[in-house]
This record gives C-alpha cells, sequence and structure tokens, in this order.
C-alpha cells in the first residue's frame, strides 16, 4: 500500500472517532436540552466562533500556510519551516486575541444597540432568542483563540506528515462537552446552569485541541517563539490569504444567514439544521475531509516542483475515491433519514414530533452530500496552485444562490426550504469550481472520472432499490418502533454496502485495489484489540 493510501486510512480512522463523538455530543445536547429556544440560541451563538475560526484559521491561514510552509521544507529544510510557524502562530495570536475581545464586547451591548434601533421591527420572541444567543457568545468567543491556534498547528502537523493527532484532536473537544453535559445532569441544576457548564466545556476543550498538535510539532522538534519580525515568507502568506479571508467572509455571512433565519422561524429550526448538518457530515468527515487533508500536501508539494502530471494523477484519486464513498452514502442517507433521526435523537425532550421535522432536512441535505465532498477537494486544488481568488468568486456565487433560493423556499417548504437552499448552492459552487480548474489546468479537468462516475452512479441506483425493498420488509415485521428502527440500520446499511461493493468490483471501477487497501486498513485500526 502507498504511503498516501496509508495516510489517508490514519486520517479516515481517526476522524471516525472523532465524527461519531461529535454525533454523541449532538445527540447529549439534544436529550438534555432537547428543541428549546436555549438549545437553538447555543447553535447560533457557537456558529460564531466556528465561523470566525473558518475564517482565520482552517480557511485562509490553512489554504495560504500549507502551499508556504511546504515550499520551506522543500527548499530550506525543517529549521526554516519551524521559524514560519513561530511567526505565523504569533500574529495569529495578537489577532484573535484583539477580535475576541471586540467580538465579546459588541455581543455584551447586543440587547442596547437592539433597542437604540428600535428593535429593528422583530417580534418579541425572536428578540428574546437572538438576545440569549448573543449573551452565550459572550462566553463562547474565547474558544475562537484557541481553535485558529489548533487549525495552524495542525496544518504544519500534516506538511510534516503527522496526520493521526491533528485529525483527532477534535475528539477533545467532543469529550469536554459530553462530560460538562453529564456532570449538569448528574446534578439537579436548572437548564440555566447546565448551559454555562456547556459553555466551559466548550473553552476547555478548545484549549485541548491547540495543545495536542502543539505537543506534536514540540516531538518535531520546534520550539516556540513569540516573534512579530517582518518576514518575506509571511507577507506572501498574508498576500495569498487576502483573497481567501473574503472568500471565507462571505461563507461566514452565508452561513450566519441561514442559521438567523432559522433562528427567526422557530425556536427548533435552527437547532435542526445544526443537527442534520451534523448527521450528513459524518461520512464526509470520515473520508472526504481525510483525502482532502492528505491530498492537500501532497500536490502543493508537487505545484511547488511544477509536476503537472503527478498532481492530475493525485487530484483525481482524490475525487475518485471521495465519489466512491459519498454518492452511496447521499442515497443512503436518504432512505434511511427516519431511522437514523429517530434511532439516535428521539429520547429525553427530543420528541416524535421533532423527528417528523427533521427527517426531511436530513434528506434535503444528504442531496448535496457529493457536491461538498466535491468542493473540499477541488479548493486544494486552486490552494496548492497559490490561486485563492478563484474560491472568492465560488464562494460570493453560492452566497448569492443560497440566500436568493433560502428567501424563495421558506414560503414553500418552511425550514426545509433552508436546507434545499445550501444543497443547490454548493451544487451550482462545484460546477464552478471545477470548470474554472479546468480551464487553469487542463490536467485537472472532469473528463477522466465521468466513466467511473457512470459506474458509481448505477451501482448506488441498484444499491437504493435494495435498500427501499428491505425497508417496506421491515415495516412489515411484528416488531416495536426501536426495533424496525435498529432492523433498518444494523440490518440494512450492511446489506447495502455489500451490494454497492460487489457491484462496484463487476464493474472494474478504476482503483478498487485501493478503495480494498484503505479498508482493510481502516477496518484494522478501528477494531477493538
Amino acid at each position: 500500500m502507498s504511503k498516501n493510501l496509508k495516510n489517508i486510512s490514519v486520517v479516515a480512522a481517526a476522524t471516525v472517532v472523532s465524527r461519531v463523538l461529535g454525533l454523541v455530543r449532538e445527540i447529549c445536547i439534544a436529550a438534555v436540552f432537547g428543541t428549546s429556544a436555549l438549545s437553538s440560541a447555543f447553535v447560533s451563538a457557537f456558529t460564531l466562533p466556528n465561523l470566525f475560526r473558518r475564517l482565520l484559521g482552517e480557511g485562509a491561514l490553512t489554504a495560504a500556510f500549507v502551499p508556504t510552509m511546504a515550499h520551506e521544507l522543500e527548499h530550506r529544510q525543517r529549521g526554516a519551516a519551524f521559524d514560519l510557524v513561530s511567526k505565523v502562530s504569533s500574529r495569529l495570536l495578537v489577532v484573535t486575541v484583539v477580535l475576541v475581545a471586540l467580538a465579546m464586547l459588541a455581543c455584551a451591548n447586543a440587547g442596547a444597540l437592539l433597542r437604540a434601533l428600535g428593535g429593528l421591527g422583530l417580534e418579541a420572541d425572536t428578540t428574546d432568542r437572538l438576545l440569549l444567543g448573543a449573551d452565550l457568545a459572550v462566553l463562547l468567543f474565547p474558544y475562537l483563540a484557541f481553535v485558529c491556534l489548533a487549525a495552524a498547528f495542525s496544518a504544519a502537523c500534516q506538511v510534516l506528515g503527522r496526520f493521526s493527532e491533528p485529525a483527532l484532536s477534535p475528539v477533545w473537544l467532543n469529550l469536554a462537552i459530553i462530560a460538562a453535559l453529564a456532570l449538569g445532569s448528574a446534578w439537579a441544576w436548572g437548564d440555566a446552569a447546565r448551559m454555562n457548564l456547556l459553555c466551559g466545556g466548550v473553552l476547555f476543550g478548545g484549549f485541548l485541541q491547540m495543545a495536542v498538535p502543539a505537543a506534536v510539532l514540540w516531538q518535531e522538534g520546534w520550539r516556540p517563539r513569540f516573534d512579530l519580525r517582518a518576514d518575506d515568507r509571511v507577507r506572501e502568506i498574508t498576500r495569498l490569504m487576502g483573497p481567501t479571508l473574503i472568500g471565507s467572509a462571505i461563507y461566514l455571512v452565508n452561513i450566519s444567514v441561514s442559521r438567523f433565519i432559522g433562528l427567526s422561524l422557530n425556536d427548533q429550526a435552527a437547532a435542526v439544521l445544526n443537527w442534520a448538518t451534523r448527521v450528513m457530515e459524518l461520512p464526509i468527515g470520515v473520508f472526504a475531509a481525510a483525502i482532502a487533508t492528505v491530498v492537500f500536501p501532497l500536490i502543493a508539494r508537487h505545484a511547488a516542483r511544477s509536476d503537472w502530471v503527478k498532481m492530475g494523477e493525485d487530484y483525481h484519486k482524490g475525487l475518485r475515491l471521495v465519489m466512491i464513498i459519498n454518492v452511496p452514502a447521499a442515497v443512503g442517507l436518504m432512505l434511511l433519514s427516519e431511522p437514523i433521526v429517530r434511532l439516535l435523537f428521539q429520547r429525553g425532550h427530543f420528541h416524535a414530533g421533532d423527528t417528523a421535522l427533521m427527517t426531511p432536512i436530513l434528506s434535503a441535505y444528504a442531496l448535496g452530500l457529493p457536491f461538498l465532498s466535491f468542493v473540499s477537494v477541488a479548493l486544494r486544488g486552486f490552494y496548492a496552485l497559490k490561486d485563492t481568488a478563484t474560491p472568492v468568486r465560488a464562494a460570493a456565487l453560492s452566497f448569492v444562490v443560497n440566500l436568493g433560493l433560502s428567501l424563495l423556499l421558506i414560503r414553500w417548504f418552511s425550514t426545509v426550504g433552508l436546507a434545499l437552499a445550501s444543497t443547490l448552492a454548493v451544487l451550482v459552487q462545484a460546477w464552478f469550481l471545477q470548470t474554472r480548474l479546468s480551464r487553469k489546468l487542463p490536467g485537472l479537468g472532469f473528463a477522466p472520472l465521468l466513466p467511473n462516475l457512470g459506474k458509481i452512479v448505477l451501482a448506488s441506483a441498484v444499491m437504493g432499490g435494495a435498500v427501499w425493498g428491505g425497508l417496506k420488509l421491515a415495516a412489515g415485521l411484528a416488531l416495536p418502533p426501536k426495533g424496525h428502527d435498529i432492523v433498518a440500520i444494523a440490518g440494512l446499511i450492511p446489506l447495502a454496502m455489500a451490494v454497492y461493493g460487489a457491484l462496484l468490483w463487476l464493474l472494474k471501477i478504476e482503483g478498487r485495489e485501493e478503495v480494498g487497501q484503505v479498508w482493510t486498513k481502516l477496518r484494522g485500526r478501528v477494531s477493538p484489540a
């Protein structure tokens, strides 16, 4: 097995743990707080530092930092690369501390601002939800500083070939939140006290997210140093970050608008949108994010050497692998959305009516799963070429499409309309990115993947038919509702995987041996000792 496939399997295995714990975290939040206004306010408040993290950390900084550090390793060796880590993290620390202070001040005075603006014509319930979200944001914004530094340290680890520890760093956030919820539930505290404890768990988990990759860098020989001296490489990173900051800001506004449109609809909308997204992100995180994580530094090094043939080969391999996984995952999520939601979430304060509300939202999001995973790899192609301007235009187009369709579709489909708008927007973004990438470098065109895509769609359709038939048979069994759900999840998912895998093998999908190697490696890592 090639080193690259081993890295993908390592990251995938680590991300399995992280995403499953993340889903458990959301299930626990749903059980403790249900779809209450407090739950939706937390989701909206936590969205703000998370989106700024994507703006400063995982988005613009990572896109500019990885190719530049790869260049330092290629041409000036490890000492220069570690100096770059210190200079970047020093500047990031200053920026995030200032930003956190300003954001906390703004959120703390949100009530006074709303009163000064005459309430903006909002209904009293909507105003109360917004103010509650602002109060929680004051507590949660320090998470931004921790997680932005974590993103920089994780990117440096990936360039050095250390993938497992950064992939596992979100585990500490999830464990801290789960522990905080367990502690709050163990004592007869009110919802307000439990929410404060939850926010404390977020902050402690964020610190651990930063500390884990920092410890890995220390093992590799990095010694942190506060360094704000001028540097040509830092200026290059800043220059590359400029367009991506704009694109990430557009993305931030895009997601925030969707969340707050949901918050203005009703008490439940923001929470169920978040939980549906979490379920959908599980297949993305397990495989697509792992592929993108490993492919990015690899194709960045090919680009640094101007080896366009190798870059095209690895880019196409990455796209093919994410399609092999996420096209059937989308079909399965759409067909099994109701038993998945009921089995995972319907307990405590999450009731049958909440399941009925969330099920079509999850199905609508599932439609966009292949396009989201496609975008995650296509963006890396631009960043490896140090083109951060085209992703900005793609983000702007996605924002316009999402906002316009959100305002249109909520009239007919309410909360489901927001999920449909998001799916259509990411489809447009995927099309825009791939067409521009093909024009920029014809060797990265989509045409070589079309024969494989046809086989994937055919196998997914047959698999979907088998799942649909299995659901009809399971419905006729004399079982309690939970029993039907367990049969659907535990029985039909393995059946679907077997049918789909056999069809791909018979159709002689390109790279089938590589997929088998990755699966064998992943199964060995996640199996109990």
